[in-house]
């Protein structure tokens, strides 16, 4: 058995921490493969606050060497379902992009997250977007990962002297089930994590957001219990 190396030790990388499951995903398999994770939460005044909760739950159950919960107040711009006085779309997955689309969330989250890693001396960026199973966000695919790493590698002190930076999106090409199969096999409590994007009054997900039934259908496929409480139920 080969004896895995002290913390100290392990390279640091930045996590994107949303409380979702595929940022739990993410943080766990950084983990696994060997990084010290320092996870960043963004509160950004989103409707659906309870994740930052689970975020903070999530990052005391894998023991992350430091959390930080950032607020950034997007309420001020608006533009979304998530940070308006927009209707949170209940009626299924459209072909467009939909209203609960947060404008350059990913973006600007992914720059927050890079600014940190170059203050604390790591290379490396975890995310966990996924272009198969999800709303459609344009901040989600491979082309916007694949950019925002050549240009970190020019925005940075660190790349201007031959560093290089890399953006890691582990769930990338993975369906929401095979997601959910890989939280089960790293041994997670899916059950901490929060995929609803408009809260009942009494705490439950309401199940029928996009992100309720993107959820709910990888976890049927899998064959597997999400831990979620679900309006109606």
């Amino acid at each position: 058995m080969v004896k895995s190396s002290p913390d100290f030790e392990k390279p640091l990388a930045v996590v994107l921490l949303s409380g979702g499951l595929d940022s739990m995903v993410c943080a766990a398999l950084a983990q696994e493969q060997g990084f010290r994770v320092a996870a960043l939460t963004i509160d950004y005044n989103q409707r659906h606050r309870v994740e930052l909760d689970a975020a903070r739950s999530i990052a005391a159950r894998l023991e992350v060497a430091r959390h930080v919960v950032l607020p950034l107040d997007l309420r001020q711009f608006g533009g979304s379902a998530l940070t308006d006085e927009i209707a949170v779309p209940k009626d299924g997955l459209g072909d467009d992009i939909p209203v609960t689309y947060v404008p350059a969330r990913n973006l600007v989250f992914l720059s927050i997250a890079l600014a940190w890693a170059e203050a604390a001396g790591s290379k490396d960026l975890f995310i966990g977007v996924n272009a198969l199973d999800y709303s459609g966000y344009p901040d989600c695919r491979p082309e916007f990962v694949e950019g925002f790493q050549s240009l970190a590698r020019i925005a940075t002190k660190f790349g201007s002297e031959g560093g290089t930076v890399t953006v890691h999106a582990p769930l990338q090409h993975l369906k929401k089930s095979e997601i959910a199969r890989e939280a089960a096999r790293l041994g997670l409590d899916v059950g901490q994590s929060w995929s609803c994007y408009d809260p009942l009054p009494d705490g439950r997900a309401c199940g029928v957001c996009d992100s309720c039934r993107l959820r709910r259908a990888g976890f049927e496929e899998a064959g597997l219990n999400d831990g979620t409480r679900y309006g109606g139920e």
